[in-house]
Order: structure tokens, then sequence, then C-alpha cells
């Protein structure tokens, strides 16, 4: 019992995480880019080693390489599933430009990476893609994708705590940026700042709410085998954040090598962390 209360709190920090992102985005005059592309690197650094080396390993160890591999994509499948039927479109620059560039109003020109979705006139022109509707993507998307977050910091946690720190910081991490993404847009529509903080707070409470419903459904049926495949299927769901979603924002924020420069220093704290622990 001790264990799974620590597991929610960490899902809860984890989740909190969302909220640091949009309060310290109404003091900042401008975000630094690279600064950002490097913790976005560094995140998806930790969450890929520690997916290959401890939660897919682990797995491995129990159910053998054929199951595991299974259900390390069936977490893959999940993901791409969200992925395709959620609206989730957002770009970190796009919302702090638009509440740079607009001076708060609402009819900003956004442009997406992979996931933009063109409007056209009859003519075949682009239209301007509306803030408010934007504002709804970006927080759907956000709480959508923190959902397995939860489930996987909470699992992680049960499996070893050392683990579900190492997740709860890497999560964490990356959910400061994913913060500022939703209180943008909405604060550059409303210039209210409680709302935009509400909307982002709300946002992060997926987290703490993945865990709960695992906790709740699925703890009385937990045992060595269905933690191994969980594991297993949360290694799929960590790379496939990383690959589809921090790596693709951290090379859109600088075209250096701080993207890179961050995976490999992810990387290495974390081999460095579980060679001493």
């Amino acid at each position: 019992m001790e264990n799974v209360l620590l597991a929610l709190l960490l899902s809860l920090i984890a989740g909190l995480s969302t909220s640091i992102g949009s309060f310290t985005a109404f003091f900042m005059k401008k975000p630094n880019p690279k600064f950002i592309s490097y913790i976005m690197g560094f995140s998806a650094g930790v969450m890929i080693l520690i997916s290959f080396v401890e939660l897919l390993q682990t797995s491995i160890n129990t159910l053998g390489f054929v199951m595991a591999i299974v259900f390390f994509f069936i977490g893959m499948i999940i993901m791409f599933l969200i992925d395709i039927l959620i609206s989730h479109e957002y770009e970190f620059e796009d919302s702090i430009e638009v509440l740079i560039n607009n001076n708060g109003q609402c009819k900003p020109h956004l442009h997406y990476g992979h996931r933009h979705r063109r409007r056209n006139h009859n003519r075949g022109e682009k239209k301007d893609v509306n803030l408010v509707k934007t504002s709804i993507f970006i927080f759907f998307g956000v709480f959508i994708h923190n959902f397995p977050e939860g489930m996987a910091t909470f699992i992680g946690t049960l499996t070893e705590v050392k683990l579900g720190v190492v997740l709860t910081i890497a999560i964490a991490l990356h959910n400061i940026p994913e913060g500022i993404a939703v209180a943008v847009p909405i604060y550059a529509c409303t210039l209210d700042k409680k709302k935009a903080f509400k909307w982002s707070f709300i946002s992060g409470m997926s987290e703490p709410l993945g865990a709960l419903v695992t906790w709740l459904i699925l703890f009385p049926f937990i045992n060595d085998y269905v933690l191994s495949a969980m594991l297993g299927a949360v290694a799929g769901i960590m790379i496939y954040i990383s690959l589809d979603e921090l790596l693709p924002m951290s090379r859109s924020l600088a075209k250096e090598h701080y993207s890179i420069i961050g995976i490999i220093t992810g990387m290495f704290i974390m081999s460095l962390s579980l060679a001493i622990l």
C-alpha cells in the first residue's frame, strides 16, 4: 500500500509540472528555444534508455523475448491509435510566437509540423487557423497524451521506486514545455492568466488520473506476469512518445545540435545513475 501511495504521489508531481510551465510562461518575455530543445532531447534520451535497458529488459526476463516484444508493440500501437484518432496539433514555438507577435489578438496565422491539417478556401488558398479552436486541440491533445504517462509512472513505481522516480523526472521535464504550449494560446485569446493556468493545470491532472484508474481497475489483477506485460507496453509507449513527440519538437525548436546533445546527456546521466544505484 505504501508503494501505491508513492506511485500516486509521483504521478501527481509529474502532472503538476505542466502548471509550472504555464506559470513560468507568463514571466518569460521570450522563452529560449535552444534551452527547450535541449530539455526535450534530454527527456527523450532518458526515456529511450530507461525503456530499453530497464522496462523492456525486465519484461523479457519474466515473459521471454517474444512475448515481451509483443507487448512492447502493443504499447506503440496504442499510442499510434491515440495519435490518429485524437487531434492534438500543437507546436511549442507557434504558441510562443502567437503571444509575442500578436499582442493577444486571436487572429494569428499558425504553421504546424507533421500534424498540420491544411484548410483551404474554394480557390485553394490557406486559411488562418482559429486560435480558440487551436487552444482546444492543444488542451485535449496534452490531456490525452498525459494519461498513459500517468499509468507508466504508477507501474514503474510499483516495479521499483527508483524506476518510478526516474520516469517522474523525465516526464516532468517535458511536461513543462507542454504546460507552456497549453497556456500561451489560451492567454493570447482571453488575456486571462487565471483561465490559462486553470486549463493547463487540468491537462496535467490527466497523469494522476491515469495512475488512479490503473490502481482502481488493474491493481487487483496485477501479478508478476501482468506487471511484466505492462512494463513491456509502457516501454513501447515511452519510445513512441520520444520518437514521435519529443524529438521532432526538439529538432524544430533549434536547428543546431542542442537536441542530440540533450539526448546524449540524458542517456549518460541515466546510465551513470543506474550504474551507481
